[in-house]
């Protein structure tokens, strides 16, 4: 269940949407119309990777622009829209292609999909003794600033992580802000989460994952563990995340001409009245223990808005004695693995995280199994 098929939330009348789409792919034309002025070639990477960086900045920062100006009933009929472009595309492209299945379940009262291994489920394999073995479990908060995307547009990210890591994803469908702020989301995380234990799933077998605000969410869903006297998960993997709302670093300024996202980020919609310094929607702003915050791995761009406060995290977590694991790629900007998987950053990324699962996830024969 994507956010427009949620019985509280209100979209678009057919015409309406059909407008409000129209000026999107005008905007989005009008973006690609300015690429040629803007030193395409000039980067930090190779001719064609810094093409393809300008072109993917100027593409989605136009189509935030734009969907950032739309009421909220035509921004949700939009990204439905989207969505079931995603859901008629992404499924067969990722079968055929990467050989990952995707199915539809539902985990604590929370929707999500499955992405798996063809070569690790009944469905593809009957002897047992060939299915290949699940090496972990991964919950994946996807990100949107904590206001939009769905799991679907999440598919083919995901299924990339399911061939390196060897690893079976569940990416939830929590609820968004503006119609549900905090701590909807957190409790929505939380309880896939606890669904996951109730199913089997060690923690020992688990990550947690997310970026942007998925990323700022999985932190905070961590935070509401050790509040909830629930067990850590084996690691985390952090991609971009949004882990300060104060907004107050120097970088929200100064690389607001270099990155995709809006140059005046939304978070009131999601706080509605919590303070953004408030650590459980900030954890930059609070006191990681090893003892209950996992081991962590955390990847952004040298020139993403978010960099100083990613930046102050990591540290906070190194002088708290957590262990992570952590990459400033030189030039890219917000959750560069997602948007360009081509680039030699986020293959370096990407290597790093596979031989990450494989350091911290316990293999688990019965995953799939198990749940």
């Amino acid at each position: 269940m994507v956010m427009a098929d949620r019985p509280e939330v209100q979209t678009a009348s057919g015409p309406v949407s059909v407008l409000a789409v129209t000026g999107l792919a005008e905007s989005l034309l009008n973006g690609l119309a300015r690429v040629p002025f803007q030193k395409p070639f000039s980067g930090p990477g190779g001719l064609l990777d810094n093409l393809g960086q300008t072109v993917t900045r100027q593409t989605i920062r136009s189509f935030m622009g734009y969907s950032m100006g739309l009421p909220i009933e035509e921004f949700r009929s939009v990204e439905k829209l989207l969505d079931d472009v995603c859901t008629l595309v992404l499924p067969p492209v990722v079968g055929l292609a990467g050989k990952v299945e995707i199915i539809e379940d539902e985990i604590g009262g929370v929707g999500g999909i499955w992405c798996r291994a063809k070569d690790s489920t009944d469905s593809y394999v009957e002897d047992s003794d060939e299915k290949k073995a699940i090496e972990g479990t991964v919950l994946y908060l996807h990100g949107g600033g904590y206001i939009g995307t769905t799991p679907m547009m999440y598919a083919a990210f995901a299924a990339a992580l399911v061939r390196l890591s060897g690893c079976e994803i569940f990416i939830a469908d929590y609820r968004m802000a503006p119609e549900f702020p905090f701590p909807a989301g957190i409790l929505d995380a939380a309880e896939v989460y606890r669904g996951l234990l109730e199913r089997g799933v060690d923690p020992h077998h688990l990550i947690v994952a997310g970026d942007s605000g998925g990323g700022g969410l999985a932190t905070s869903l961590i935070t509401h563990l050790r509040d909830h006297d629930l067990p850590k998960p084996a690691a985390m993997a952090l991609f971009s995340p949004e882990i300060d709302l104060d907004l107050d670093q120097d970088s929200i300024v100064n690389n607001a001409q270099h990155d995709i996202l809006p140059w005046s980020i939304p978070v009131a919609p999601y706080l509605r009245g919590v303070q953004p310094n408030d650590d459980r929607v900030s954890v930059v702003h609070g006191t990681p223990d090893p003892d209950w915050f996992p081991p962590t791995f955390v990847c952004w761009g040298g020139a993403e808005m978010f960099r100083d406060g990613i930046r102050q995290f990591v540290e906070n977590l190194r002088a708290a004695g957590v262990p992570v694991s952590a990459m400033e790629e030189r030039g890219m900007f917000h959750v560069f693995p997602i948007l360009m998987p081509w680039a030699e950053s986020s293959k370096r990324v990407l290597r790093e995280l596979g031989e990450l699962a494989k350091l911290y996830v316990v293999p688990d024969p019965q995953a799939a199994q198990t749940h």
